[in-house]
């Protein structure tokens, strides 16, 4: 069903490349020290809009990691076959934002304890994982995971994989600022907009204004 929706979007995103509905930018980089996160956490439509919207976060995009040949394709990464999922790669200013409160943002907007899937979305390259950059973002990770994990926040266990980083590679342009570029598509309005309405309530002091 996603793919459809893809290749409605990509047709539309060659006729009418240019165009943003109420596309707000994120903020511009200047010469900080950054980091960046790279998260899977199903769609990465819903992710991206999401990260898109913290204070501190000063770019995000979409992509694929994890798996096992380079430069895959949407088509091939949806196969389930290449091993790769769905990311975001999000790169933040840890003196705006914690790496911690990145990670409590990405536990509390998806279900981490369904294997391999969220709601509709089935197959590997929609697996819950957090991809670390270092030994202190795998140290946090696990402090995190085992946090929520003893608060009961679901009925089930996390499986939420910690592995290390290997590689990104960027998803096709017309999967950047997904939502932004497609607030009418029916997806967008099915799963994004109420994923985007609760993440909104829950950490409204954390948002740009």
């Amino acid at each position: 069903m996603k793919l459809f929706f893809a290749i409605v979007a990509l047709t539309a995103h060659l006729v009418a490349m240019s165009v943003n509905i109420d596309k707000k930018p994120l903020q511009t980089m200047t010469n900080k020290s950054y980091e960046t996160a790279t998260l899977g956490a199903g769609c990465f439509w819903c992710v991206e809009a999401i990260f898109s919207k913290l204070k501190g976060v000063y770019k995000v995009e979409s992509g694929y990691s994890g798996g096992k040949i380079a430069n895959p394709t949407y088509r091939e990464v949806s196969s389930g076959l290449t091993g790769h999922a769905e990311v975001v790669q999000v790169t933040f200013d840890p003196n705006e934002i914690s790496y911690a409160k990145i990670l409590e943002v990405f536990f509390k907007t998806h279900n981490p304890t369904t294997l391999n899937r969220q709601g509709a979305d089935v197959g590997t390259q929609y697996r819950s994982v957090v991809f670390y950059h270092s030994a202190e973002q795998q140290k946090v990770a696990a402090e995190v995971k085992s946090m929520l994990d003893s608060k009961g926040i679901w009925n089930d266990r996390i499986v939420t994989e910690i592995v290390p980083f290997e590689k990104f590679y960027k998803a096709e342009d017309y999967h950047q600022d997904y939502f932004s570029n497609n607030k009418r598509q029916p997806y967008c309005q099915m799963v994004i907009v109420p994923k985007l309405n609760k993440f909104e309530e829950a950490f409204k002091e954390y948002l740009k204004e």
